[in-house]
């Protein structure tokens, strides 16, 4: 028996969590240490995008034009 903890990854095509065993890394985020974490992919997305989008040290306005 394994005492390696499974990984868990979202997949992009079927927006579902599943297993190592699952669609092609291309069409998944992760890994994810528990299926819970993996269920919160999308929103950790849409967090990091949100936190970039407002980064004042990051812009694609070219402000110096």
């Amino acid at each position: 028996m394994s005492t390696e903890q499974p990984e868990w990854f979202f997949c992009l095509r079927h927006h579902t969590v599943e297993p190592e065993e699952g669609c092609k890394a291309a069409d998944r985020l992760g890994p994810y240490s528990s299926r819970a974490e993996a269920e919160r992919a999308l929103d950790k997305v849409a967090e990091r995008n949100e936190t970039w989008d407002n980064d004042p040290n990051w812009s694609d306005d070219d402000e110096d034009k």
